[in-house]
């Protein structure tokens, strides 16, 4: 127990201390998880941990990672993804694989081995990815769709791969290289680094996945085999779809919160044992999971239950990387190393960057796309230890690759900070000076057409009254073109643009663009240059209220509020109260939120917190002691209204079901 707490407390200490540095100085978390790694591999060393079965453990981390984006895919959404998982994701591994399969041969390399490395370097890493694109928003972009449907179909080529590289063994050739090794490994640290971490890396991955997996499978017949794969599959979609519902009904009978997190834990765990009884990869088993119940009403229940343990497990998994790179075997052989991961991730970018243009992937996107796939995967750690294991890769290669593979994942996160500080900026200084040549005045101008500043447009429209529209979103400008709609291309912030819509005739400016700051710029030039507009402002936030406020626009529309008003006027009526009443406090509401709204923007300073502001926070009690007092009177007074015996439809029909379900 002491040892365990230990290296608990370790890692623990490790990721509380780095990952919040890294984050504050734009280096992302993975990034902070791997340098902690390399600052403990040392300790670890020294507590005797074995950072391979470390390494193992944490690789759940992937597994529960690809679970949650099955959730987040319906099966029909993943079939219209067909032509990227087959083409864009084929051809990457495919022409990746042999480019690297033809350079090692002309550096001598037998083909079987050629082969083995082409097909392992040629997969990239789904952990570091994914993570990254979701924690900087940009899993929706072509880009971040790109590379999710690589990355998927890399992890479904690891199937085909595991069965393959047996077929390439060669004893008589690992023989001929452990004797030329022995030679000159007696006095080296490269060779016990290449036994130990090669041997027994595949030993272990050897025992483990293959006992269970191809052991069990290889006693059955070819026909078996396949019925038996066909057959787990079929359990995984079908039990997903029938027997979840009854299960999760039986856990809620007992209300406890943990009794649902170890039901999702063991779904989780269970589809990925049965994944690898059957020699399949663990993670594809649960991605497949993942999209059967992607539809199930306890989507979101297993997304919060899994979600935590998979942020650890992640960092776990991040730090054991850094924590095995074997410096002393890195030293000693550093400019080939070095080379050779610098020359993979120089390659793996212009064999992606090639797919781009052909599958018409943009921009920075396509940047972002093809930095982000040039790295090797901690797939590559399963697939090297099984090619030692398997007499097809020598552990003096495989040593010097596994390094490979953990630098070329140390440095993707710098890709990522070179894409978002450099390339980014660029390609939206681009954009900027390719604005549309605007030939069109009108007395409305409407900053920003997506679902705010769209429903905008349409209303003014349909009343009869003129509009210009800006928006800096090529993709959404081309949508709503389709439909119809004239919009120009453009930064409604440049007041050159504002010149050519008109601004000095305008009678009128919509702001609904997305970023806040540009937004209280834009509201902040046109109040000072153009005091004739009059100025309606979208507000992503109470704070965001003040800032334009400040900045000088009265008419201000915070974009959930009304929404949040309707759907507690909603929540009254199901609760008793008659619908004319319910409307009438809701409008009561309303018209007191916006008087104290703009009694706090008085008192509003944007060079404090709200919570620190001690006028700012005297003046919200008041205004809240108040409000409730004179809403409190009013509902009692529509409460009795209600006495009327009004009876919500819906709660009649939640009661009719509810009978329906008990007969």
């Amino acid at each position: 127990m002491g040892d365990f707490l230990q290296i608990s407390f370790v890692l623990l200490i490790a990721g509380v201390i780095a990952v919040p540095i890294a984050s504050k100085f734009g280096l992302g978390s993975v990034l902070g998880y791997l340098i902690a790694g390399i600052v403990i591999g040392p300790i670890l060393i020294s507590l005797n941990v074995d950072v391979i079965s470390l390494q193992h453990f944490a690789e759940f981390g992937v597994v529960m990672m690809l679970f949650l984006v099955g959730l987040e895919l319906e099966p029909k959404k993943l079939w219209e993804m067909r032509t990227q998982l087959l083409g864009l994701g084929g051809l990457q591994i495919g022409v990746t694989t042999l480019l690297i399969m033809g350079i090692a041969m002309l550096f001598g390399l037998p083909w079987t081995i050629s082969l083995a490395i082409g097909m392992v370097l040629a997969l990239s890493s789904t952990a570091i990815i994914l993570q990254t694109l979701q924690e900087k928003g940009l899993m929706k972009s072509d880009g971040g769709q790109a590379s999710f449907s690589v990355l998927l179909s890399q992890d479904i080529a690891v199937i085909p791969m595991l069965a393959f590289i047996p077929l390439l063994a060669a004893p008589e050739l690992m023989e001929t290289f452990a004797s030329e090794a022995a030679h000159g490994a007696d006095a080296g640290h490269g060779d016990g680094h290449g036994g130990g971490h090669g041997d027994g890396h595949g030993d272990d991955h050897g025992d483990g996945h293959g006992a269970s997996g191809p052991g069990f499978m290889d006693s059955l017949p070819a026909w078996a085999q396949a019925l038996v794969t066909l057959g787990a599959i079929g359990f995984v979609i079908v039990g997903g779809s029938y027997l979840t519902r009854p299960i999760f009904r039986f856990i809620a009978v007992a209300k406890l919160r943990e009794l649902f997190v170890a039901t999702a834990l063991m779904m989780v765990i269970g589809i990925a044992l049965l994944m690898t009884l059957v020699g399949l990869s663990p993670a594809l088993g649960t991605f497949l999971a993942g999209v059967v119940l992607a539809n199930s009403e306890y989507r979101h229940e297993l997304e919060s239950d899994i979600d935590p343990f998979k942020g650890l497990l992640l960092g776990l998994f991040f730090m054991t990387v850094g924590a095995s790179i074997d410096f002393g075997l890195l030293f000693s052989s550093i400019g080939p190393v070095v080379a050779m991961t610098l020359g993979l991730m120089a390659l793996k970018a212009a064999v992606v960057y090639a797919l781009a243009v052909m599958f018409k992937v943009e921009g920075a996107d396509r940047w972002l796309f093809s930095l982000g796939l040039a790295q090797a995967g901690e797939f590559g750690f399963v697939l090297l230890s099984f090619t030692v294991a398997n007499d097809v890769i020598p552990p003096s290669i495989s040593s010097q690759l596994l390094l490979v593979v953990a630098l070329s994942m140390l440095l993707t996160p710098l890709c990522f900070i070179l894409w978002e500080r450099v390339i980014a900026p660029k390609y939206d200084s681009d954009q900027a000076e390719e604005a549309d040549e605007i030939d069109d005045e009108a007395p409305i101008i409407i900053a920003g057409l997506g679902r705010f500043g769209g429903i905008v447009n349409r209303m003014l429209r349909m009343a009869g009254h003129h509009t210009v529209v800006l928006d800096h979103n090529s993709r959404q400008l081309d949508m709503v073109r389709t439909f119809g709609f004239h919009a120009f291309f453009g930064d409604a912030t440049r007041p050159d643009l504002l010149h050519a819509a008109g601004i000095e005739n305008a009678k009128m400016l919509v702001v609904a663009i997305d970023d806040k700051d540009q937004a209280t710029e834009l509201v902040h030039y046109v109040h000072h240059n153009h005091p004739h507009v009059y100025i309606v402002a979208r507000a992503m936030d109470r704070n965001h209220v003040y800032e334009l406020y400040a900045a000088g626009c009265r008419d201000i529309i915070r974009e959930t509020f009304d929404s949040s008003v309707r759907a507690g006027r909603s929540a009254l009526v199901a609760l008793g109260m008659h619908p004319f009443d319910a409307q009438k406090y809701a409008q009561d509401y309303e018209v007191a939120d916006r008087r104290a709204l703009a009694a706090l923007a008085e008192v509003y300073d944007p060079d404090l917190p709200i919570h620190e502001n001690t006028s700012y926070v005297e003046r919200a009690k008041e205004l809240i002691a108040e409000q409730e007092a004179q809403l409190r009177g009013d509902s009692g007074r529509f409460t009795s209204r209600a006495e009327r015996g009004w009876m919500p439809p819906t709660l009649k029909d939640v009661a009719a079901e509810a009978e329906d379900g008990a007969e």
